[in-house]
């Protein structure tokens, strides 16, 4: 696996309603029942990594931000805008070059995984434009690529990991939390860490157990790891592992039914849901993937692209935090959660990445 460069970054200013309100120069828009879109003449595509449209978090985020963009702007679902699930590793390269074939407009890459995959594909299609997500193109000695027709979308993920840390640092009864990332790479370590610092923030004494499952795609795994973690006495668990953490709610359901005080934190989409019904899901560190996908898109269908460069989305451009639904959360922890974030937009605190940058902000 290639390390990820942090290097030269485009950063702007996003609302999280951004998705729900855009409205583009091309569209007819009346209000209530009846609108009415004038559609515009273009074509987008996403492809997924193994963990597949429906795995309730990145993907699945990512698809809902193409729809909603689609849905805006008048394309035809299947035929002007669509996507390509990759069964294995093997399907990426020649699922992004269907999309450059076909004459799409813009394709968007979900995930850090398909990163060789979309140079390659970039390389060989150099007229047609790709969207990384969560990575940066990188060569043998870890320096960033920065190819024309491809645009680098990143998140401050540890930015967002942090707070929901800070909320399991306040709500544990057992002071002891766990992690379960999906597979071991410099982006899930933004989650572990950021998790790991602000649990450490509200309370040094506290035991993070992390472990990885080396797929994003085992919800057995998951399922296998929580058990073991609230066996060992953790009552809260962070998964940051797509489908893999559909296990880790399976596992605290079970022990919820058999009246065990557990909790998870659901990651990249309010996954207040997949909790239900028995509400064992805290809160979620949520991860605006479909917005960046529905603005990436919006750009590039307005002639401007932003190939070559990277755009971050953190906290200061709403494009991570947690989730709305808030029910779990005391007034008093969210009120606490609100300072943590304003000391980190304000540069008090500087959440670690890394596991070097977290021993040292302990």
């Amino acid at each position: 696996m290639k390390k990820r460069k942090f290097g030269m970054a485009l950063s702007f200013v996003l609302a999280a309603s951004t998705i729900l309100g855009a409205c583009g120069a091309n569209e007819e828009q009346n209000a209530g029942e009846g609108t009415t879109v004038e559609a515009v003449d273009f074509k987008a595509g996403l492809v997924t990594d193994t963990g597949g449209v429906d795995d309730k978090s990145f993907n699945q985020s990512a698809w809902e931000g193409l729809t909603q963009f689609g849905n805006e702007f008048g394309l035809t679902e299947g035929e002007e805008y669509r996507y390509l699930q990759s069964e294995k590793e093997a399907d990426y390269i020649p699922n992004l070059g269907k999309f450059a074939d076909g004459g799409y407009d813009v394709t968007f890459a979900a995930g850090f995984l398909l990163e060789d995959a979309v140079q390659t594909a970039a390389e060989q299609n150099t007229s047609a434009n790709f969207v990384l997500i969560d990575s940066l193109l990188a060569d043998e000695n870890w320096n960033t690529v920065w190819l024309d027709n491809v645009a680098n979308v990143t998140f401050e993920e540890h930015e967002g990991s942090f707070l929901v840390g800070v909320a399991a640092a306040l709500h544990t009864k057992t002071n002891k939390v766990g992690f379960v990332g999906g597979v071991d790479s410099p982006l899930i370590k933004k989650f572990e860490n950021g998790f790991k610092a602000g649990v450490k923030a509200v309370n040094p004494s506290i035991e993070v157990i992390p472990q990885y499952a080396g797929d994003f795609n085992k919800p057995e795994i998951g399922t296998s790891i929580a058990s073991t973690m609230y066996t060992q006495g953790a009552d809260i668990i962070y998964h940051a592992a797509g489908g893999t953490g559909n296990g880790v709610f399976t596992e605290a359901k079970n022990r919820k039914n058999n009246g065990e005080d557990v909790w998870v934190i659901g990651v990249d989409r309010d996954q207040h849901e997949e909790g239900m019904p028995e509400n064992v899901t805290l809160t979620s560190m949520i991860k605006r993937v479909d917005v960046s996908v529905y603005e990436i898109a919006k750009q590039a269908m307005e002639g401007n692209f932003p190939g070559g460069k990277e755009t971050v989305f953190g906290l200061e451009e709403n494009g991570v935090g947690i989730s709305p639904t808030t029910e779990n959360l005391s007034e008093d922890t969210l009120k606490q959660i609100d300072e943590y974030k304003e000391k980190i937009l304000s540069g008090e605190i500087t959440v670690p990445r890394t596991d070097e940058e977290f021993a040292s902000f302990q």
